[in-house]
This record gives structure tokens, sequence and C-alpha cells, in this order.
């Protein structure tokens, strides 16, 4: 099952993501947990905090679910 996250701007970046969705508490956690997680932007391995995520794109953490970008200017 997907959950749908909300955004009211053309884009967020993965690292706002992960802290939007509270799997960590500040930014500066981002990189650690790419770094101890499998992350897929769309089927394809994502480690990139700054990764831009756009209305649609689909992000699976296999340990914590998938998640699906909406926005709302889109």
């Amino acid at each position: 099952m997907e959950t749908e996250v909300n955004i009211s701007s053309t884009y967020i970046t993965l690292g706002q993501m992960l802290k939007e969705i509270g799997l960590i508490d500040t930014g500066g956690m981002a990189k650690w947990f790419l770094s101890e997680h499998e992350v897929f932007l769309n089927n394809e391995f994502e480690n990139r905090r700054g990764k831009k995520l756009y209305n649609g794109d689909v992000i699976t953490i296999p340990s914590h679910g998938t998640f699906r970008i909406v926005s709302k200017d889109h």
C-alpha cells in the first residue's frame, strides 16, 4: 500500500521527504539514513539526499513502505 506525501511546491528533496514522513528528525540525519537503508526511486536505487522528487514519483523503502509524491501545484 502506498502512502501519499503531499507537497505544496514543484518538488521536494529526498532528505526533506524522509523528514516529512517522520523517518528522520533532522535534515542532517538523511545522509546516515541513506547509508543504512535501501531506498528506491521509481524502482531504481537512490542514495542522494538532494535528489529532487516530483509529482508522481514513487519512493520505496523496503523496511518502511512505499510513498508517492503528490504535488498541489501539478
